[in-house]
């Protein structure tokens, strides 16, 4: 069921979509630690036709080194408030653009999301264009990590192409499951 104040954002302009990321609020990255995400593609309708309109995206505490990692799971499509099933390849959830976790703030790449998260898909095995991906991702509600948006960006090394790819994260609930590293 999708939370009062995030049924605005579902159909929102990309326009009031990149207002809404601006005036977001800080996200304590621990409180993502080890969570499981329900994440709903926003903007024009056409990418969720050309791609997915549910997924999910998870966050998990690196035991070894103690940063913050994440992965995309592919998820059946069925509806916002459907049951989460992921797609299974041997068994096992379907991740891939697997992600490092790290406060925007002081790296080049934030303003104007000083108070973001960014998600760093430049980790090994994404490829070339994955690879580029960043999000920054901003919480709907002041001290509330359950209701959280986001935008996709491609970095281009000192410039980055901003894309139409908003996306809404609802907490699900605890990690069920953590792949290998790519």
């Amino acid at each position: 069921m999708i939370p009062e104040i995030a049924e605005p954002l579902l159909d929102a302009s990309l326009r009031d979509l990149r207002r809404a990321l601006a005036a977001g609020h800080a996200i304590d990255a621990a409180a993502l630690d080890d969570t499981e995400y329900r994440g709903i593609t926003l903007g024009p309708k056409v990418l969720a036709k050309l791609s997915w309109k549910t997924f999910q995206k998870t966050f998990h505490r690196d035991r070894e080194t103690g940063k913050l990692r994440g992965w995309n799971v592919r998820m059946e499509q069925t509806g916002i408030d459907g049951p989460p099933i992921p797609i299974k390849k041997n068994g096992v959830p379907k991740t891939w653009g697997h992600y490092s976790v790290y406060e925007a703030k002081g790296t080049r790449l934030a303003a104007p999301y000083d108070q973001a998260l960014l998600i760093d898909y430049g980790v090994r095995g994404n490829g070339l264009l994955v690879g580029r991906m960043r999000d920054p991702l901003v919480a709907v509600e002041a001290s509330n990590p359950d209701i959280l948006l986001g935008v996709s960006y491609l970095d281009l090394g000192w410039f980055r192409v901003m894309t139409p790819t908003y996306f809404l994260l609802l907490r699900e609930g605890p990690l069920s499951y953590v792949p290998p590293l790519p």
